[in-house]
């Protein structure tokens, strides 16, 4: 499932980020790629100093935390910490598949869903666009500052070349509950139906049922 966030994060957020920003140290985003990602791989990467990646780190993950279309679409049980990564013109990062098992401080994990947030407006740059290839076709993805859009980190995907200005963008990464894409989908799907039918049909047995298949499914499903 490709699916977008609006408003992920607000404007005092967006620039609380671009604040803490002002004057950080980007350096080679190869640093931080597995051996296949890193010969395709051309952008900067906000060079991890702890104060600073704390602050940001809070804002990010407070957000997610309080977004039910986040929580409900990747059904989080590790997030990874943010990388914060800068395009200028000449840049792109090739087709690559995000690495299957990351981190390297503390316990590892499988990454299922890949989010990347948007932390400037499209109009600030040309090309740049996230390029996803789905099994309809490649889907083109540029959005405005403070929106996301998540997707199966197993999806093939680009970064288009930038031609003017600079891409900013935070990414992160989820290993979630429920490890088949699939099942997300319709677990998502499902549960969309289900407080739709809570709000509008509480005590009703079709409601009951749809709350009851949904929490069973989860509980089938759930990868623990």
């Amino acid at each position: 499932m490709l699916l977008t966030i609006p408003g992920l994060l607000n404007a005092a957020q967006l620039a609380k980020i671009h604040a803490t920003l002002e004057g950080a140290e980007f350096v080679d985003g190869r640093l931080t790629a597995g051996f296949a990602a890193g010969r395709v791989k051309h952008n900067l990467e906000l060079r991890p100093e702890p104060e600073r990646m704390q602050r940001l780190i809070r804002i990010l993950m407070a957000s997610l935390g309080h977004h039910e279309t986040f929580r409900f679409a990747c059904l989080p049980h590790r997030v990874a910490d943010p990388i914060f990564a800068r395009y200028t013109s000449g840049m792109r990062y090739g087709d690559h598949v995000d690495d299957a098992i990351m981190g390297t401080q503390g316990p590892r994990f499988r990454t299922d869903v890949s989010l990347t947030c948007f932390l400037n407006p499209p109009d600030a740059y040309d090309g740049g666009e996230l390029v996803i290839r789905t099994p309809f076709g490649d889907r083109q993805v540029k959005l405005p500052a403070g929106d996301a859009v998540v997707y199966p980190s197993s999806s093939l995907h680009r970064v288009a070349e930038v031609t003017r200005g600079e891409r900013l963008v935070a990414l992160t990464w989820v290993q979630s509950y429920v490890r088949d894409p699939a099942r997300r989908e319709l677990l998502y799907e499902l549960n969309l139906a289900r407080e739709d039918l809570l709000r509008a049909a509480p005590g009703t047995a079709t409601t009951g049922y749809v709350d009851r298949s949904y929490a069973n499914l989860l509980r089938m499903w759930s990868d623990l």
